[in-house]
């Protein structure tokens, strides 16, 4: 990202001649400058152009009897004005609007453009005061070039997803480096759209929570339509401060539309800027500035999401606001809750956003969305963190408040969401889950993250062909998250498509060769296609122990190194203890223990070990199908 300008220039198009020549004689003096002519093609004109001007360290207008009734260059003025930053000149002796007269207005009517005129000095005098030490003093050395900003960290990990592991584990996938390409955005479906993440021009940049929570439940309210196609968060957020045009980006996320935006929130006030962009011509397709009362911001929220609506010629359906509030308190303790726990930071950010859901729900007891996040983080915190004791209580908790949501918002698609999960991982009831899960999906087609989760529940419970439809859907909505294509490659794997599995998590890894699971799954494929040396070479790569000594433990019998072998079951006994006995059941299996594996399948039943949500489509399972105990251990579990 470029470097923050010293001077947004703001004037009328009538005036383009004399910004430029202006532009010229300032960037000259040793000032970046920043005016609309630096737009590239098809660029964001509001969001970028409220991005300059609140990060400019001076602004510049240029009276003129046109931009003197312009009300672009009137807020572009006052918000230099209201903080400092102001400097103006008249170029035809225009006097300036009301409630601008008291400020200085250099006269540039007879500036011949030189840098060494009496105009120009005054102004540079007066600039001087305002961004102090960028011009160089007669006889000193040139300013020197700034330091390029360096590039914002590495996005954090999605905590938005806790795909199923053996011992629960959360999923830890993030977007990588390289962004695959879609079909060209001409050919993107005409109600197809992405809600970028909104900057935060906040004084306070702790109020970032507030810019991306109200781009993320926009994004939502318009993904509940069955009529539009809406960009997952995910790949959404991968090109944050992207300094690509919006064909480009269109492109690759393949959709039609943009809809980018900034926030800036000051006392009781709020304005929020929103531009809706044709992706395939790069113009701009709709725009709305709103400077409204706090209390006024979930009706915002709702204008934009039926204005982009109704330009992409669609009805906002009436289900769009279900299991929301109507209290501003409620709904930013939700935002702030939210991304406390989608900073993957732990469990103090954890606990904090539960303390965020419990602060929302005191203001609002009705909030649906709320009972649903709430149910979500608790299983987190169950799964991750709590000691056997606590283990059952706060997956009891994590249900009680998924069924809260559900009795409150029968149609909210993340409540049904996560009372399946909590009944799959809490409880081991997939018969339990079935009905949460499958309304879920039928609410949620919209939804990438809803679609990836009932993808996995689908394709465990042997439901290939739904499993299928729901991924290559999410994929659809998500194109450049790693973290479904994984899942992908699972929904391929339960159904013992390895080939397709495999080329599934190879474009995952591609996308972030860091990916967790991926290699071990890969390794497990791999072993199962009678590539024992390329599996264990992908099981050497994989960061979950538990994962990959499960599968060296498996491969190198298979590969005739019995103490090689014995020696990696024995590490994961002595390191992973009870979190592995689903592990210890595939290795007694692929060794022909049939008896030790089935006990160890018992016990894990007995311990609530999530591993067994694989227990119908495990194909390390295979040597123990046939057992009657095996059968009444699926029948246990609920499986139809």
């Amino acid at each position: 990202m470029a470097d923050p300008p010293d001077i947004f220039l703001s004037y009328s198009r009538e005036d383009a001649r004399d910004v430029e020549r202006l532009a010229s004689a300032l960037q000259a003096a040793g000032y970046r400058c920043w005016w609309d002519r630096e737009l590239a093609s098809g660029v964001h004109y509001l969001s970028e152009t409220e991005a300059k001007l609140k990060a400019a360290k001076a602004v510049v207008v240029l009276w003129s009897k046109t931009s003197i009734t312009s009300h672009w260059v009137a807020d572009e003025a006052a918000a230099g004005r209201d903080d400092g930053r102001l400097a103006a000149l008249s170029f035809d002796g225009s006097m300036p609007p009301l409630g601008f007269r008291q400020f200085q207005v250099t006269d540039f009517s007879g500036w011949k453009g030189g840098t060494d005129e009496a105009p120009f000095r005054s102004l540079l005098r007066g600039l001087e005061r305002i961004v102090p030490g960028v011009v160089a003093a007669p006889g000193a050395d040139p300013v020197p070039p700034r330091a390029a900003v360096p590039p914002p960290g590495a996005q954090r990990i999605d905590r938005r997803m806790l795909l199923i592991g053996g011992a629960g584990a959360a999923a830890a996938a993030a977007v990588g480096g390289v962004v695959w390409l879609r079909s060209s955005g001409s050919g993107a479906k005409a109600s197809s759209v992405a809600v970028l993440p909104f900057a935060n021009l906040s004084s306070d940049a702790e109020q970032a929570y507030f810019a991306d929570g109200l781009a993320t439940e926009i994004r939502a309210a318009l993904a509940r339509n069955a009529a539009l196609q809406v960009a997952a968060p995910t790949s959404s957020r991968a090109f944050r401060d992207h300094e690509e045009d919006a064909q480009t980006v269109g492109r690759k996320l393949g959709v039609a539309y943009l809809l980018e935006g900034s926030v800036q929130r000051s006392g009781t006030d709020v304005r929020v800027v929103a531009e809706l962009t044709d992706a395939r011509s790069g113009f701009s397709a709709w725009a709305q500035t709103f400077q409204r009362k706090i209390d006024d911001i979930l009706v915002v929220q709702g204008e934009i999401a039926g204005a982009v609506a109704g330009a992409l010629a669609v009805k906002m359906a009436p289900g769009s606001s279900v299991g929301g509030t109507t209290v501003v308190a409620a709904y930013d303790a939700y935002l702030l809750g939210q991304a406390l726990f989608l900073s993957d930071a732990g469990e103090e950010a954890d606990r904090r956003a539960l303390a965020q859901f419990d602060a929302a729900l005191a203001a609002d007891p009705q909030y649906a969305l709320a009972h649903a996040a709430r149910s979500r983080t608790l299983a987190a915190m169950a799964t991750l963190y709590s000691p056997a004791d606590q283990l059952r209580p706060t997956y009891d908790a994590a249900i009680a408040s998924a069924e809260r949501a559900v009795a409150l918002a029968p149609d909210l698609a993340e409540a049904q969401l996560a009372l399946g999960f909590a009944r799959c991982n809490g409880r081991l009831d997939m018969a339990g889950a079935r009905s949460a899960y499958d309304r879920a999906a039928q609410l949620g087609a919209g939804d990438a993250d809803v679609l990836v989760l009932c993808a996995f529940y689908l394709a465990n419970d042997g439901r290939d062909s739904e499993a299928k439809a729901a991924i290559e859907r999410a994929a659809l909505l998500d194109p450049v998250n790693a973290r479904v294509w994984r899942a992908a490659g699972e929904v391929d794997y339960a159904a013992r498509r390895y080939a397709e599995a495999l080329g599934r998590w190879q474009r995952a890894l591609t996308m972030n060769p860091k990916l967790p699971e991926a290699n071990a799954t890969t390794g497990y494929a791999l072993m199962l296609t009678g590539r024992p040396a390329e599996a264990r070479a992908a099981l050497l790569k994989e960061s979950n122990l538990r994962l990959r000594l499960a599968g060296l433990a498996i491969v190198e019998r298979r590969l005739g190194d019995d103490v090689a072998a014995r020696k990696a079951r024995d590490e994961l006994t002595r390191t992973e203890g009870e979190g592995a006995i689903y592990e210890q059941a595939q290795i007694a299996a692929q060794w022909g223990a049939v008896d030790e594996a089935l006990a160890a399948l018992e016990r894990a039943k007995s311990v609530g070990d999530s591993g067994l949500l694989y227990l119908k489509t495990d194909p390390f399972l295979d040597p123990v199908r046939q057992s009657p105990r095996y059968g009444a251990l699926l029948k246990t579990i609920g499986f139809s």
